[in-house]
């Protein structure tokens, strides 16, 4: 599966520098505005320690962990819904992308300027989602002019579905609330509102990035903006982009796991986003392991084998007979997969069967 989130934020927030933590592309990084003027693009490595304890039984040729494509994009600021400063490119860049990581400074620097001359994320929260909201009305006011005649006139079924769904966003952004916070019941709403592609109806993950001394148990700016977000289905994350930067530097797995401690943290801030980014999008992952690699592969949270034997090849699913599922738990405790057959632990299962993280698949079928 192919998955794009977009790293957003007003300028200076830290946005590059989280980005240069994540990806081994490198996006400028200064104290100016609009020092990223051009989308980059990154994928990240999901970690998962459940493939490295496979591959020592199984000793494969390559080790492959699911991925993510992360987009650093362009600072936003007031206006951007009309065009102002990079504006436009900005909006179209958060439109092609999956989820939403929306940085938001937590610290007090005075040799960083803050584009607004102080520090108050919530303030800036409210600045991006108000330019977000504004462009969805925008293009919610405008497909109401296209199909509201048809609705309230013809007997176009899907015209008047569409209208009431219209409406509905409508009513909630012209009071200054996301798209998102609006709730459908029947499959036909729920696929009118999809169809729409709005800013405001993906998901969030806020980052608070906060200093060094903050990075295990957050501030007084993290309470405003969790207290702020209460009431939104998102979820918050606290990293300090510059302790994850100094953690970047350090070569060995020993010296990071020692800064870690130090900093009174058990895991590294990218690795939490990263995990944060798989649970935000409904993501969990299921596992091939063989002798020429032990391969993580990416699933929505409820797909039946056949949808998961579709992410390898699209054979898999037109032609699928079965799966032989492992259990991870015990692949680990049986040693090898003959060992797991021989006690009867393999699974034998058929296109009904709702596929679980961590399950170890093999897939038979016939085209």
């Amino acid at each position: 599966m192919a998955l794009k989130a977009g790293i957003v934020g007003l300028p200076n927030v830290g946005k590059s520098t989280l980005f240069n933590c994540l990806s081994s592309a490198k996006a400028q990084a200064a104290n100016f505005p609009f020092c990223t003027i051009d989308a980059q693009m990154g994928q990240i490595s999901v970690p998962d320690d459940r493939l490295t304890k496979l591959a020592e039984l199984v000793h494969p040729g390559r080790i492959v962990p699911a991925t993510c494509d992360i987009v650093d994009i362009a600072g936003l600021v007031k206006g951007a819904s009309k065009g102002e400063g990079l504006g436009n490119q900005f909006l179209g860049n958060i439109r092609e992308c999956d989820a939403i990581i929306h940085v938001l400074r937590c610290f007090d620097n005075g040799n960083i300027v803050h584009v607004d001359g102080s520090v108050n994320p919530v303030r800036d929260k409210e600045i991006i989602d108000t330019e977000l909201q504004l462009k969805d009305l925008d293009t919610v006011e405008n497909r109401i002019r296209k199909v509201e005649k048809i609705a309230n006139v013809g007997g176009d079924k899907q015209a008047k579905i569409e209208y009431g769904v219209l409406k509905a966003y409508k009513e909630a952004l012209e009071q200054g609330k996301s798209a998102r916070t609006v709730t459908f019941e029947s499959e036909e709403e729920i696929a009118a509102a999809k169809n729409l592609f709005l800013l405001t109806t993906k998901p969030v993950l806020y980052v608070c990035n906060v200093d060094d001394a903050s990075a295990a148990e957050g501030n007084h700016y993290v309470e405003e903006v969790r207290e702020a977000i209460k009431s939104e289905d998102a979820q918050l994350l606290i990293i300090s982009a510059q302790t994850e930067a100094d953690i970047a530097e350090l070569e060995s797995y020993e010296e990071k796991q020692m800064f870690l401690e130090d900093m009174g943290l058990k895991e590294s801030g990218c690795n939490r986003l990263i995990k944060s980014i798989y649970s935000l999008l409904n993501l969990q992952t299921f596992i091939t392991a063989g002798e020429m690699e032990v391969k993580a592969w990416t699933f929505r949270k409820g797909w039946k084998a056949p949808q998961c034997a579709g992410v390898i090849h699209t054979d898999f699913e037109k032609g699928f007979i079965r799966a032989e599922v492992i259990k991870y738990e015990d692949y680990i405790k049986y040693g090898s997969e003959a060992a797991v057959r021989e006690a009867g632990k393999m699974g034998v299962e058929g296109k009904d069967y709702v596929v679980q993280d961590g399950d170890i698949m093999h897939f038979r079928f016939n085209v």
